[in-house]
């Protein structure tokens, strides 16, 4: 098993370096955070946000181990002397503390199975940690009614969400996702026992 992971851990380092965002403190970051467990699987997920007058990089990057699923995040914001200031968050969950794992796939061409595509991927992993919460103003029904009925809502997990597509991210990381996705979900069945 330690050559595999040995060999996890080179393609990772390689993958941090393409990613080119600040891929040797994530390396560092990521090995604290590991503590020197083998990793069984990874996904490396550059992304590239536009605001209203900026370009903004961010790197997720999520690692399997027999028992943890680690995730790391860096970004930069302006530092008090106006050079960009890196900010590197780590996280490492236990697996049986997952609740659950949701892929979601585009697919094109869905009614015709023999020429489907899977276009994307959406993995979304939840374990309590984050929440949303969605709200508007509650209702009767009654279009002439003027009374407070309160708020309305919802809240959506909201831990760990990557989007790999081909078209922005390429096949090749689109099918590193889709490995991963199936590893992870592996590993949190098995961590119940299932």
């Amino acid at each position: 098993m330690g050559s595999v992971s040995e060999k996890l851990r080179t393609a990772l380092r390689r993958d941090l370096q393409r990613g080119g965002y600040y891929p040797d403190l994530v390396e560092r970051v990521l090995e604290i955070a590991i503590g020197g467990q083998a990793i069984t699987s990874y996904l490396v997920h550059p992304e590239t946000t536009f605001d209203a007058t900026e370009l903004r990089r961010h790197l997720t990057a999520v690692v399997l181990t027999p028992t943890r699923l680690i995730g790391a995040h860096i970004d930069d914001e302006p530092g008090p002397d106006g050079r960009p200031l890196a900010i590197a968050t780590t996280e490492a969950i236990a697996l049986r503390r997952i609740t659950s794992v949701v892929l979601s796939h585009g697919v094109r061409e869905a009614a015709t199975i023999d020429h489907a595509v899977v276009d994307e991927i959406t993995i979304s992993v939840h374990w309590g940690s984050v929440a949303r919460i969605e709200l508007e103003p509650a209702t009767c029904g009654d279009p002439q009614c003027e009374a407070d009925h309160g708020y309305t809502g919802y809240t959506t997990a909201d831990d760990l969400v990557l989007r790999v597509s081909a078209e922005a991210d390429g096949r090749a990381s689109l099918a590193q996702a889709t490995r991963f996705a199936s590893e992870l979900s592996r590993a949190v069945a098995e961590s119940f026992g299932a």
